[in-house]
């Protein structure tokens, strides 16, 4: 099967390599589709907004990685890459949770975004806890480290 995915937009920031340990601190411009602009029609009413986007730097090679130590960290344990948030993956595929500060016109300003400049983006979703969230977690210690 053969899935085909056009942008929304694009983001704009002044981070060129993916590498940071600081992306709290990234303030980006998603810049939207000036055609899809009426579907943001009051997403300025959500403080945060999740961000789907297409992590379109990573190298071939890297898709075809299988298991990965998280964080690049080799203290942790290796796991399989669907057990991790490592952007090596068969479908490089991101996804935030981001800040939203702003909307103007077709231009979203949000904080916390850990994609570069350029990064294609495929599509938004408001942050609802009710769906976004659960009470029940469960994760491994290896990830607290």
């Amino acid at each position: 099967m053969e899935i085909n995915l056009t942008p929304i937009g694009i983001v704009k920031n002044n981070i060129t390599e993916p590498k940071r340990k600081d992306w709290e601190t990234v303030t980006s411009e998603i810049i939207i589709d000036d055609n899809l602009k009426e579907a943001l029609y009051r997403i300025d009413e959500f403080s945060h907004i999740i961000v789907i986007y297409w992590m379109h730097k990573l190298p071939p090679s890297q898709r075809s990685v299988i298991k990965v130590h998280p964080k690049g960290n080799q203290k942790l344990p290796l796991v399989g890459v669907f057990a991790s948030r490592s952007p090596a993956r068969p479908n490089p595929i991101g996804i935030t949770t981001v800040k939203l500060i702003e909307r103007r016109d077709n231009v979203l300003k949000v904080s916390g975004l850990d994609a570069i400049d350029g990064t294609p983006v495929l599509d938004i979703k408001p942050y609802i806890p009710d769906h976004s969230s659960t009470s029940e977690i469960k994760t491994p210690n290896w990830v607290l480290k």
